[in-house]
């Protein structure tokens, strides 16, 4: 008599204690983040230099850039966990130096520029390795409900971050909103070491019910990329290392196409979200308290993509509805500048928060699932890469144009690449047949 084993059901993320551990310590570190960011800008406002004031905040951006694909070979090699935890170690060791510093002396442009420099190398690190974490902590099953909870994480940390840094500093000045940073950093730190890290399984297979009929990838050339890595016995070097993961994502049917469609839907969209809404504002006469509304309309939206995500674990065709999503998003940005008012404006941001949400969700769940755990540090680090280190640098572009041709060509620019990442993404088989595990 043959008795067949019964895989027993994935725990819900929700219920996962190591995945709420993560996200408890994800929370704190983005709240510090938004702290540290306001107490920053405070200070370097005190120098009474308003050159000096935007050199410390553009510092941190410069190291991002240059150092985000090393830290996804460093969480490759030393695994996420241990590179969070020294990262955000590191981050509050920096802050809290800052703040035992600023109660001795003044601020002055030469140390802010230092802290945001340094600050900025450690978040190159941070960044891959969080992002890395979740697939060594959970089933593939329940990897695009994770991403859900963490969006939800990263706009409660905007709603409550902001304010609280406002509320230390005028309590307590830069020290107090710096002290309260290193703080939060220091506590997430007993909750990342609380973590229990799986091993890696290696990458989900996309030709069975889990991820549709595509063929792409197949066993002869994941068995080629294995021999490529270990052509010789010793261990390769970092710069091998990066070059290995940039030449397996390239050569991944579906990871290439969706480095493609973050990198333009992002340069579309966050020129607008940010620095083109202030000018814009500004130009229809809403003030400080309209571009307010058009953010949180923003924020809901997107909110409410996390949430839905979270709740339900996965959406059918999940390829094809994330370009789908990009593109109506894409239709909303170019709408928002031709709105006369507040109230449609805002509720036109909602829904292209709520597009443009679900559509990266859906992708980092995809990144996430597709990717072999042995290089996820390194794809998330490119993926992560337009976010917080490239895009950063295209704003004075976007002020330009946008003082040569106003809002409305430029946010219609802006839109139109966005919606080529959507559309770009529909061009290749693999990205429209993709699913999500079940």
């Amino acid at each position: 008599m043959t008795v067949t084993a019964v895989e027993a059901p994935e725990r819900p993320a929700h219920r996962d204690p190591d995945v709420m551990r993560w996200l408890g310590a994800y929370t704190a570190s983005m709240v510090g983040d938004s702290i540290y960011f306001m107490a920053l800008a405070w200070a370097a406002a005190r120098t009474g230099s308003a050159s000096g004031t935007g050199l410390v905040l553009a510092a941190g951006s410069i190291p991002r850039a240059l150092l985000m694909l090393g830290g996804g070979v460093l969480a490759d090699r030393l695994g996420p966990r241990r590179v969070v935890i020294g990262s955000d170690a590191a981050r509050a060791v920096l802050v809290l130096g800052l703040a035992a510093v600023l109660v001795l002396t003044a601020p002055t442009v030469g140390v802010l520029v230092a802290v945001a420099l340094l600050f900025g190398a450690v978040d190159a690190l941070f960044l891959p390795a969080v992002g890395a974490l979740p697939a060594r902590i959970s089933p593939p099953g329940q990897l695009a409900r994770i991403q859900g909870l963490r969006g939800l994480a990263a706009r409660g940390a905007s709603i409550v971050g902001a304010p609280l840094g406002g509320v230390a500093v005028a309590a307590g000045g830069p020290v107090l909103a710096f002290a309260t940073a290193g703080a939060l950093f220091v506590l997430s730190l007993p909750l990342l070491l609380g973590l229990r890290t799986r091993p890696s399984a290696g990458p989900v297979r996309h030709g069975g019910k889990a991820a549709g009929d595509q063929q792409e990838w197949t066993v002869t050339e994941e068995r080629t990329l294995t021999e490529e890595r270990t052509v010789t016995e010793e261990r390769p070097t970092a710069r091998q290392d990066l070059v290995d993961g940039l030449r397996y994502i390239r050569r991944h049917p579906l990871l290439g196409p969706l480095m493609i469609v973050i990198g333009l839907s992002e340069l579309g969209f966050v020129g607008p979200l940010n620095l083109g809404l202030i000018l814009l504002s500004e130009q229809r006469g809403w003030g400080a308290a309209g571009m307010g509304w058009i953010v949180a309309g923003f924020a809901s939206g997107a909110a409410g993509a996390a949430l839905l995500i979270a709740v339900r674990g996965r959406v059918p065709r999940a390829g094809l509805v994330m370009c789908l999503t990009v593109l109506v998003g894409a239709t909303g940005i170019a709408a928002v500048a031709q709105i006369p008012s507040v109230p449609p404006a805002a509720a036109t941001a909602a829904v292209v928060g709520l597009f443009i949400g679900l559509a990266g969700a859906l992708c980092g769940a995809l990144v996430q699932t597709v990717a072999d755990p042995a290089y996820l540090g390194r794809v998330t680090s490119v993926s992560t890469l337009f976010t917080y280190a490239l895009i950063p640098l295209s704003y004075p572009a976007t002020g330009a144009a946008i003082g040569l041709w106003g809002t409305g060509p430029v946010y219609a620019v802006s839109a139109a690449v966005c919606a080529a990442g959507g559309a770009v993404g529909l061009t290749f088989t693999a990205l429209r047949r993709a699913e999500l595990p079940r």
